[in-house]
């Protein structure tokens, strides 16, 4: 039996999950430190993933509650991508990662965690990234809090 010890999660565990859609909700919020949020565009934002594959996972997200990228105008697909390339360079600028994966799970099966809400995933990448835990022991270690890569990172979008 594998034991991880991740106290930072109790916190989520035992929250009241929230009525609707969590990506049309915290930005309405205007909390955006305590929401990860970095930058708001007007079509899109860009938010800290919570649960990252690797230090500065961003999100961008539209506004707009869609699961479908043929659902999604051409103002708000042209500045998703405008967005998603400011965030390259932001991490670029803090982070200095090697390479990057970029992409959409669009549905379930895809592995979309919230598939009702369109979104792309920004990983940066480093050379040895990938260490020994995922492959003996099916872990991944994040070794950066989430409040402290924002921090990192908010300069970058001002």
């Amino acid at each position: 039996m594998k034991h991880i010890w991740a106290p930072w999660r109790i916190e989520y565990i035992r929250q009241t999950k929230p009525q609707g859609c969590i990506l049309c909700d915290k930005p309405k919020e205007k909390k955006d430190k305590t929401n990860g949020i970095l930058f708001r565009g007007k079509y899109n934002y860009i938010m800290m993933n919570n649960y990252p594959y690797n230090p500065g996972h961003l999100m961008v997200v539209p506004y707009s509650h869609i699961d479908n990228l043929d659902k999604l105008d051409s103002k708000a697909k042209l500045e998703m991508f405008e967005i998603i390339n400011r965030a390259v360079n932001a991490l670029k600028t803090a982070m200095k990662p090697a390479g990057f994966n970029i992409g959409m799970n669009l549905g379930r099966v895809a592995g979309a965690g919230i598939d009702d809400h369109l979104h792309a995933h920004v990983v940066p990448r480093w050379s040895g990234d990938n260490n020994f835990m995922p492959i003996i022991a099916d872990v991944r270690v994040i070794p950066q809090a989430v409040a402290d890569t924002y921090q990192q990172l908010k300069e970058c979008f001002k």
